[in-house]
């Protein structure tokens, strides 16, 4: 086991005393040692739950026979860094969350890592940090924020955004946006629609490296969301059994798979930015053509807030990014012979199916036969598709 560099051996005696004082004894240590890495704080909606989901893969873990052990990483609120010199540390904030996550699983000898994650920097962060690492990982978030109710509609964050705008031109009064907002963001989870975190989640589960369920499941569905928890733990058991690493899944073909999905569903246009740098610490490159030439050729087939009017849960009632896969497969544009943490895309998507067609449109008539994304290329653009 590669934990072996830090608990086997006279000359690891004090190693193991230092593991003794934490309560792990000898028989802890004759198993898998395995991370979970939780980005669980209070300052983010879509961290606040995520001590429930650590506990469920621990005990996931434990049941598959591993002995996990919790450490936590860094998240910035996009939504509440917005608007002041915060945001300039948002981005950033993904490089420091794969430096500490690589810092501290080499340092320990971790043979496996569950990563939780669930915002639009932590997310990337995570992968980015599994695809350098090279151990066996799964990733498993704190799932989507339920939509608010506002006058008998779906409203969500974004409905905030712009009530702060209407009220600026005198279109509500005060009274409305105060009540708009208190409505918007009902509880945990990350913002209700498609925006970063939760393309970001959803594009997870296209690469291989996330459960059926992990970019849909609504956080407030705590019993599901702690049964994928504990599926997590128990699969990172098996992918060290059988040798499975991240670079074996983040393949070309996962890549293009991830951005497939992306322009199908019109996800956000920062996973332009992470699906490149994840590429990019799996030794792959991805360059600006290659989403443009994807897009071009993926239907349009869900079209959620803030483009439309469904939310996340909608997507998730409808058969999830399982069933998108395996519609867009019907266009042949979905490499279904690659590789997931639970077998082949193949086997992933087998059973799955479209269960709300005002969600989820078909290949032969989609919102729009092309993708949701395109790259700009000329002279209002620095990148060009050459």
């Amino acid at each position: 086991m590669k934990s072996d560099v830090v608990k086997k051996g006279a000359t690891r005696c004090a190693h193991r005393s230092l593991f003794n004082a934490m309560g792990f004894g000898p028989e802890d240590l004759k198993k898998p040692l395995i991370g979970i890495c939780n980005s669980f704080n209070e300052v983010i909606p879509g961290h606040i739950h995520l001590r429930e989901i650590a506990e469920a893969a621990k005990l996931g873990v434990a049941a598959a026979g591993g002995t996990p052990l919790e450490f936590p990483a860094i998240g910035v609120c996009d939504g509440i860094a917005m608007g002041h010199t915060g945001m300039k540390f948002s981005l950033a904030s993904r490089e420091l969350i794969a430096d500490s996550i690589e810092a501290v699983a080499t340092a320990t000898g971790f043979d496996g890592l569950v990563l939780i994650p669930n915002c639009d920097k932590v997310v990337p962060g995570m992968l980015m940090a599994a695809a350098r690492l090279n151990i066996p990982c799964v990733v498993v978030s704190g799932g989507p924020m339920l939509p608010g109710r506002y006058n008998g509609r779906d409203i969500s964050v974004s409905q905030s955004f712009e009530a702060a705008g209407e009220f600026a031109a005198g279109k509500i009064s005060e009274a409305d946006m105060t009540a708009i907002e208190a409505a918007a963001c009902p509880g945990c989870g990350s913002c209700a629609g498609l925006f970063t975190a939760n393309t970001m989640n959803c594009l997870t589960e296209a690469l291989g490296m996330g459960l059926p369920g992990n970019g849909t499941i609504p956080a407030a569905y705590t019993g599901a969301r702690r049964q994928l928890a504990k599926r997590a733990g128990q699969v990172i058991m098996n992918l060290i059994a059988n040798d499975i690493k991240p670079r074996d899944i983040l393949t070309e073909k996962a890549f293009e798979n991830a951005i497939t999905v992306d322009m199908g569903i019109g996800g956000s246009t920062n996973t332009v930015l992470h699906l490149t740098a994840i590429a990019h610490e799996a030794g792959i490159e991805l360059p600006a053509a290659k989403f443009d030439e994807i897009s071009r050729k993926t239907p349009y087939i869900a079209k959620l807030s803030p483009a439309g009017h469904h939310h996340m849960i909608d997507l998730n009632e409808a058969g999830g990014i399982n069933a998108i896969m395996k519609e867009l497969s019907k266009k042949g544009v979905i490499h279904t012979d690659a590789l997931t943490v639970v077998g082949t895309v193949a086997e992933k998507i087998a059973n799955a199916r479209i269960l709300r067609p005002d969600v989820i449109k078909t290949v032969e008539e989609p919102y729009r036969k092309e993708g949701g994304l395109a790259i700009l290329s000329g002279n209002l653009s620095e990148w060009t598709l050459e």
